[in-house]
């Protein structure tokens, strides 16, 4: 007995001595977006979780006299971004092929997690990864979540689509398109094959399922951007991912295929180019996510017209969604659809996620609308609102900086000075 009780009192002098408490100072807090922001607070992070927050400028050691005190007196402070549309492992550019043929998956593990970084240090601190390698992305999930190496919070998707479709394989030789589908197990026709690929990807590590319920923009095949999976397909896929606690995300661009994956039951659509009228009601209906993507199509845009990334049947595709994108998502915001914020980056160059930002307020979105889609919204998409999404007691400390008000000037986004991810901090005041 007295063994146990020694035991347990060295247990709480170490935890003392080790614990790792911060104390920051903070000009403006943006605590919760969607709420009025507050002056003059101080926020307590212990062990990466967010312990109190006062108001006024408590003295750190009056709090813990090991505390480690950060100060943002002159700082708009909020919670940190998240972007629920990423593609970390490649980057649209003009060597894209080459670098398909030459590089190693282990290289493009290694590159992905610059990528990662990159995004990191944007102010981004929770990624959602829809359309990787599926086990390389999970382990550098892993890999993360363990600190084994840094980097944003990854929630990682498992691919389902058709053949055919814009998840498959397309643009390469015959021979390299059958070496490809003798592996890909996410490739499926018909619901009960499709069944099977979602409960696969479940099985093999995936945080939820991504579909393709409509032709994509950068699929290099002539077959449109309207409605590709069948709807016993998309209800297959919805139904085995919920019966194992995933949720689905749709890419969708032509109406057709939105309407079908919002009928299905799906949590979010992907891009949403041509959202309509009887759209927005299911949108409306259902409370899916609309994730509107509008860098992606602003950069596919400026490529078709400026470079010669694309092939023909790309910049065809390019110039028309990519324009029609924006005047859609307005109509969708301004009817009271939800968003939550992504970029498609991978398409765009990762770490100017915030450019979707700038963006998204050239179509009249509100300042507050669009951190709030990039904070609160994300996390309730992701199921994680009890963890992320505010700087809230027992939540992450998940805290970004800027110099200027964001709900001033959206473009201060596009310069984040100071960032903490769970306590850690990895860009800012150095300790």
């Amino acid at each position: 007995m007295k063994k146990l009780i020694l035991l347990s009192i060295l247990s709480l002098i170490s935890y003392s001595i080790f614990a790792d408490t911060k104390v920051m100072h903070v000009g403006t807090l943006l605590a919760e977006p969607g709420n009025p922001p507050l002056t003059e607070q101080t926020i307590v992070v212990k062990d990466g979780i967010i312990e109190s927050i006062l108001s006024g400028y408590i003295e750190p050691t009056a709090i813990n006299k090991d505390a480690t005190f950060v100060d943002l007196k002159k700082q708009f402070v909020m919670p940190g971004l998240m972007d629920m549309h990423v593609h970390l492992q490649f980057e649209l550019g003009p060597n894209n092929d080459r670098d398909a043929l030459k590089m190693s998956s282990q290289l493009i593990q290694m590159r992905s997690q610059m990528y990662a970084m990159k995004t990191l240090m944007a102010g981004f601190t929770t990624v959602r990864d829809v359309g990787s390698m599926a086990q390389e992305m999970y382990a550098l999930r892993d890999a993360i979540n363990m600190g084994w190496v840094d980097g944003p919070r990854i929630i990682a998707a498992g691919g389902v689509g058709i053949t055919g479709g814009h998840a498959d394989v397309s643009g390469v030789s015959p021979e390299l398109m059958e070496f490809s589908d003798q592996s890909n197990r996410q490739v499926c026709d018909g619901p009960f094959d499709c069944r099977r690929a979602t409960r696969h990807a479940i099985k093999y590590g995936a945080d939820l399922i991504k579909i393709t319920s409509t032709g994509g923009v950068l699929t290099d095949r002539e077959t449109g951007t309207g409605q590709q999976m069948e709807m016993d397909e998309l209800k297959e896929v919805v139904l085995a991912a919920k019966r194992m606690g995933r949720k689905v995300a749709s890419h969708a661009h032509q109406e057709d295929g939105i309407i079908a994956a919002l009928e299905a039951g799906v949590d979010s659509i992907e891009h949403g180019s041509y959202t309509g009228k009887k759209a927005i009601k299911l949108f409306k209906k259902t409370g899916a996510y609309l994730v509107p993507t509008l860098l992606a199509g602003e950069t596919v845009v400026q490529m078709a017209k400026h470079t010669d990334n694309l092939t023909s049947a790309q910049i065809k595709k390019a110039l028309k969604v990519g324009a029609d994108l924006a005047g859609n998502f307005e109509k969708a915001h301004k009817a009271g659809v939800k968003v939550a914020f992504g970029t498609d980056s991978g398409v765009s160059q990762h770490g100017t996620n915030a450019q979707e930002a700038v963006l998204m307020k050239k179509t009249g979105m509100s300042e507050m609308d669009i951190l709030k889609s990039a904070t609160v919204n994300a996390a309730d998409l992701l199921g994680m609102s009890a963890s992320i999404g505010s700087i809230t007691v027992g939540k992450f400390a998940d805290i970004i900086a800027t110099d200027i008000s964001p709900l001033e000037n959206i473009e201060a986004l596009l310069d984040v000075n100071f960032v903490m991810k769970g306590g850690k901090v990895f860009k800012g005041q150095s300790f």
